[in-house]
């Protein structure tokens, strides 16, 4: 029994150790551009991803060109997992892209022991024109004035392609981090300025609705404090009810005045990622009069101290609530970092919300996940058309 016992404890030491041999593994990874366009070359290239922080022109990073004219780099000291990378030729401007001039998803390689990874560039983003918007998506008003915080912010519209022919009227789906929505000219990201395709998602749709979005502050501290609606540990002074307040007492009725909408609960709606998705949250909680649909991705509740649940807690139940819908949209690889330096698992925070909703006020509830997400606007623009297939279900 004893000798039984110690064999099974040298076994799990052993597998300890390959594990944590595994996890501190590094590698040599080569990496060669076997064909990448004419124009521009000889100009020089850089490769940056998540071995990087994704800084897009370290002068470290840059490649260099073989015997044979190909570009090659040998990254050193890269950790087993999961690598990531672009290529740019300096910024963020000049990133590669489809042969169509999009820009695309990070080019991922799981790597497990030293390894040459050979690929090709199809084409320049700054070879292509700078928008990306379609031509219904127009700037609404580049300094909006919004009372409830003293402050100025521009406000994007989308109209549907038939508004000005059909006499038709519209629900409306409100959206924060405008910005980041409709083209890449405007977005910004961590890897760079990817845009969701809101606006080809609804055209492709074939059913219609108007996108009113609101452009963050372009101080990310500022958006932060906009976006939380209670105080926490990091931010004493926030602003989330007086923003929340705004989009409600002064934006939707400005919008309901002047396009055609249709401005009851069942054709109101909003959406938001990260921050944004948090703030999406507690409007669908003070606003149930007002918002029937709500979108929520990518949920910042691990930075919510648990304000989130306790304003659910404190709901009293009823029909208002009941007749909501919220889609939660989760990536599986969104483990993120809590300011206490723990780390948390997205899954399991939306998980957890959605738990607390339906055991409280019992409304619809839609959860979408992609096992492969991580977090930021590539999948988030990933997971836009499946949550706007959810929001105009029947219509």
């Amino acid at each position: 029994m004893i000798r039984s016992v110690l064999k099974l404890l040298w076994q799990s030491w052993l597998f300890l150790c390959l594990m944590l041999q595994m996890a501190y593994a590094q590698h040599t990874v080569t990496i060669e551009i076997t064909q990448l366009p004419d124009k521009h070359a000889g100009a020089p290239v850089f490769i940056t991803g998540n071995f990087n922080k994704w800084i897009p022109a370290e002068a470290a990073l840059q490649m260099q060109r073989n015997s044979s004219g190909q570009y090659t780099i040998a990254l050193k000291n890269i950790k087993a997992g999961l690598l990531e990378f672009k290529f740019n030729r300096g910024n963020w401007q000049k990133l590669e892209c489809t042969a169509e001039g999009r820009l695309i998803n990070p080019k991922q390689v799981i790597i497990s022991s030293d390894t040459v990874i050979s690929t090709v560039i199809h084409g320049w983003r700054d070879d292509y024109p700078v928008s990306t918007a379609l031509p219904q998506v127009q700037l609404l008003d580049s300094a909006f004035f919004i009372p409830h915080l003293n402050v100025y912010r521009g406000i994007w519209i989308y109209l549907p392609e038939d508004y000005n022919n059909s006499g038709k009227k519209y629900p409306v789906l409100y959206m924060h981090d405008g910005q980041d929505l409709f083209d890449e000219a405007t977005s910004e990201g961590r890897i760079g300025p990817v845009e969701w395709g809101v606006d080809e998602t609804i055209e492709r749709s074939g059913k219609d609705c108007i996108v009113v979005a609101i452009n963050h502050a372009a101080d990310k501290n500022r958006r932060i404090r906009e976006y939380f609606v209670h105080p926490n540990t990091q931010y004493d002074t926030v602003y989330g009810k007086d923003y929340l307040r705004f989009i409600v007492e002064t934006l939707k009725p400005y919008i309901d005045k002047h396009y055609r909408t249709l401005p009851g609960k069942a054709t109101t709606f909003m959406a938001g990622s990260s921050m944004g998705g948090l703030l999406t949250l507690y409007a669908g909680l003070l606003y149930p009069d007002t918002f029937g649909a709500l979108g929520v991705f990518s949920p910042s509740v691990w930075l919510d101290e648990g304000n989130s649940y306790k304003e659910i807690a404190a709901i009293k139940p009823g029909k208002v609530y009941k007749t909501q819908r919220y889609y939660f949209y989760g990536g599986g690889n969104e483990n993120r970092m809590k300011p206490d330096g723990s780390f948390v698992e997205m899954s399991a925070d939306v998980n957890l919300v959605i738990d607390a909703l339906q055991k409280k006020i019992r409304p619809e509830i839609k959860r979408a996940v992609n096992p492969e997400g991580r977090h930021g606007q590539w999948y988030w623009g990933l997971a836009f058309p499946g949550f706007y297939e959810w929001l105009i279900q029947g219509r």
